[in-house]
């Protein structure tokens, strides 16, 4: 159903809109303006606020959020109309005068709005241009799947809304999303183009408008161009006006741009000097003071609310729809239409212009409803009665999910950690319950070689609609059954890793959103993380809860050749805020670690009080997040052993040892995932030449280092006893005792553990492309063979000579 247009419903209404976007293009001005020229900068730099771009946007964001929006609609802001956003919630109550005073500050309101960091009611946290525009979609689509599913709380349907730039629809991911949404049959997602003809640096190229109406029609979207607001539509009902129409279509942004900014004055010696005396056209040009003109040539379809209320509740119906909505850029400030406006801001002079025309008294620039010539209690009576409030809180809640006590264990004696991620997968499909109910598995195009088919086999593709596998329908053999239903659990994507982690973050806020915790579990190719790294950023950013899974890795994957040989992915895990990282080595300590994670993604508690170190792993686990299985395609024999509660703390903390170092240990190996082999290797060539050899697996160098970084600060702030993890297990090897670290991968994710303890270090990994070969040329080719590892362990700890040691390559 469409939204309820109050404003049309009621034409009194429009006089309290006017009012309140008045009030909002103030506040959100003085907020910008006292950032930089009231409130103490510590730095002396001025940090920008993009005045010009909010105000852009201020009528359209008081159109939705006073009149067109439901508690049931979500919105991507445009990030740089933060200040518009929050002057709406301000008024509404969401957001305090104190957090707007410290607009930019250290726990003020934020630049860009930000779940995380923001009081006030933001739907999806924005910033990198694109992404939020980008996740509505994805969003809309996970509503979908939640409501085939009958999960979360019973509301209606709502509209996933974003704000996007003109400029921003140069973003890639932006093209690779609406590709996505065709063939996933979008619904409910409205995309609000804000076509002020300008980017950061320069002025749009002429015709966008009209490539973007045919890109988005191919695709199925209903476009809705807004570009003249009901002053120029008037004005082209007089005599002469299809003159003036057709003059204004075919003006080139530069131009309008420019005489936006000069003003009226501008504006009628252009029109004289391109248009000459044209009588009925010129006496409508002349009966308009220069005022009255340049506000006629500026009622853009975006700056009118009639014209905003009137298209947006016209829609009636479920389709996607982009709403082309013209704009000035600066609109109502000094700064209008300057292609240098970007980061303007008005003068201490401009901003006393503007107060007087607002109508604000010094001393009254936070007060709701300063300046305005309606009532208060009419405004507080009409803020009370807008429907996007109505709930008041807009983030729900979903009960946890049990987690089973263990995870079923292949039996294989060899396995991949791949193989048994997917073995495992497919037993809690084939065993069900609530939390493989809530599972959702999601991959761009690599679903089977991910090992994902056994799960997708028992729990189905999802789609709006039935879909047969016609192979199955024809019975030809084949080992995946992809039948596509609403009661599908596999969301299949295309290959874009952006749209991959985009769908990540909108499954994993779905809890939040749509009041229904789902269990997202995503896979791609290790290497090809990477191409998704802003993505994968902004859903951790948002604090969205995931499981992504990446396989296969480093160069083990040897025949592949370089391009599919991942190397820095250890780094990203070590790196990325809200991601715990793992590389396990076996399949029983996967089965682990993904037990943890079912749980760990549904944690939401608050830091603990600091305490003594033998109180916790100094790694904040209470507030829960999303993990990173880096696994590989590398078949091991799978240690027979028991995991003993002991172990598997450890597993999950980030390392354990194999073979404790004796009191005269002159060298550990440290070891982390698929190169256990050639560590193991090494410990038994070296074990007659050197005494006491000690192996460490490590199972995540991230939660390592996470916790020494930890238990440092602790101490620093006076708990001289924290000691983290990794301090308790080098605390059993000598001082004198040298470390010889090895992975897949970059060898810095483990070469700082020589500074835990001051241990003298040799770290072996990959720093170059790969190539093709098997696994025993490149591991000897990059040094992170047995014989390499013996090498490395004679340099650091030097004495005679180890008997097995082989001259290396050059």
């Amino acid at each position: 159903m469409p939204a309820p247009n109050r404003a049309g419903a009621e034409p009194a209404a429009f006089r309290l809109l006017g009012a309140l976007e008045r009030k909002v293009s103030w506040l959100s001005a003085w907020t910008i303006h006292h950032a930089n020229h009231v409130r103490a900068n510590a730095d002396g730099l001025k940090v920008g606020g993009h005045q010009a771009s909010s105000a852009s946007l201020s009528t359209i964001l008081t159109a939705l959020y006073f009149s067109v929006l439901r508690p049931q609609d979500r919105v991507a802001v445009k990030p740089h109309a933060s200040p518009i956003f929050h002057a709406i919630q301000y008024l509404l109550g969401h957001q305090t005068r104190e957090k707007l005073e410290n607009y930019r500050g250290y726990k003020g309101a934020q630049s860009y709005p930000s779940r995380t960091k923001d009081i006030d009611d933001v739907d999806f946290s924005t910033g990198s241009v694109g992404l939020g525009v980008a996740q509505t979609l994805f969003a809309s689509l996970v509503q979908d799947y939640v409501r085939a599913h009958k999960f979360g709380e019973r509301q209606l349907d709502g509209r996933m809304i974003a704000l996007v730039g003109d400029a921003e629809m140069d973003e890639g991911n932006i093209y690779e999303a609406l590709l996505e949404g065709w063939k996933q049959g979008l619904r409910n997602c409205w995309w609000i183009l804000d076509y002020n003809r300008q980017s950061l640096d320069a002025v749009i190229r002429e015709g966008l408008p009209a490539r973007l109406e045919a890109l988005f029609r191919a695709f199925g979207w209903e476009v809705v161009t807004l570009k003249y607001g009901a002053r120029l539509m008037e004005a082209f009902a007089e005599p002469g006006g299809e003159k003036l129409r057709d003059w204004i279509d075919r003006a080139p942004n530069q131009l309008y741009s420019a005489l936006t900014f000069q003003g009226g004055a501008a504006w009628r010696k252009r029109l004289n000097d391109d248009l000459g005396d044209q009588g009925p056209l010129t006496a409508l040009i002349d009966k308009r003071s220069d005022a009255e003109l340049s506000a006629l040539m500026t009622n853009l379809g975006g700056h009118d609310l009639p014209t905003l209320t009137q298209a947006f509740s016209g829609i009636d119906h479920d389709r996607p729809v982009l709403f082309i909505t013209y704009t000035i850029k600066g609109y109502g400030l000094p700064l209008a239409g300057h292609k240098d406006n970007h980061a303007g801001l008005m003068t201490p002079a401009q901003m006393e212009g503007f107060r007087a025309s607002m109508g604000v008294r010094h001393g009254h620039e936070w007060d709701p409803f300063e300046g305005l010539d309606v009532p208060p209690a009419e405004l507080e009576r009409f803020l009370r009665e807008v429907p996007f409030n109505a709930l008041g809180t807009r983030r729900f809640e979903d009960a946890r999910l049990p987690v089973p006590s263990t995870l079923a264990l292949p039996k294989q004696p060899e396995l991949s950690t791949q193989q048994g991620f997917g073995l495992i997968m497919a037993e809690l499909g084939k065993q069900g319950g609530p939390l493989a109910d809530r599972i959702v598995t999601t991959s761009p195009d690599v679903t089977v070689s991910t090992n994902l088919g056994g799960w997708v086999n028992r729990r189905g593709v999802f789609a709006q609609q039935e879909v047969a596998d016609l192979f199955r329908a024809e019975r030809i053999p084949s080992t995946f059954d992809w039948t596509a239903s609403p009661r599908g659990q596999h969301m299949e994507l295309g290959i874009a890793e952006m749209n991959l982690f985009i769908l990540l973050s909108a499954l994993g806020l779905s809890q939040s959103l749509f009041g229904a915790r789902l269990i997202p579990v995503g896979t791609l190719y290790d290497p090809f993380i990477q191409r998704g790294l802003d993505a994968l950023n902004y859903a951790c950013y948002q604090d969205a809860r995931f499981i992504l899974v990446a396989t296969p890795s480093g160069l083990t994957l040897a025949p592949e050749g370089g391009a599919h040989q991942s190397i820095g992915t250890p780094l990203i895990g070590m790196a990325q805020d809200g991601l715990a990282a793992f590389e396990p080595a076996y399949v029983d300590e996967l089965s682990v670690i993904l037990r943890w994670a079912f749980d760990y993604l549904q944690r939401e508690g608050v830091p603990l009080p600091a305490v003594e170190a033998e109180e916790q792993s100094w790694l904040r686990d209470e507030i829960g997040g999303s993990v990173y299985l880096r696994l590989s395609t590398r078949t091991l024999a799978q240690p027979a052993r028991e995991i003993a509660p002991e172990l598997e703390r450890d597993i999950i903390e980030g390392g354990y040892w194999v073979r404790r170092p004796g009191p005269n240990a002159e060298v550990v190996v440290v070891y982390t995932g698929v190169v256990a082999p050639e560590a193991i290797e090494a410990v038994g060539l070296m074990a007659e030449d050197r005494k006491d050899v000690g192996l460490l697996a490590v199972t995540s160098a991230d939660r390592l280092n996470a916790g020494w970084n930890a238990s440092a600060r602790a101490r620093e702030r006076g708990l001289v006893k924290a000691r983290s993890h990794v301090e308790r297990l080098l605390a059993q090897v000598p001082q004198n005792c040298s470390l010889v670290t090895v992975l897949d991968g970059h060898p810095a994710t483990l070469s700082w553990l020589g500074s835990v303890a001051g241990h003298r270090t040799r770290a072996l990994g990959v720093e170059h492309f790969g190539q093709t070969g098997s696994i025993a040329d490149l591991y000897r080719h990059h040094g992170i063979d047995a014989n390499a590892i013996v090498a490395a362990a004679q340099s650091v700890a030097p004495g005679k000579p180890i008997r097995y040691l082989r001259a290396l390559e050059g």
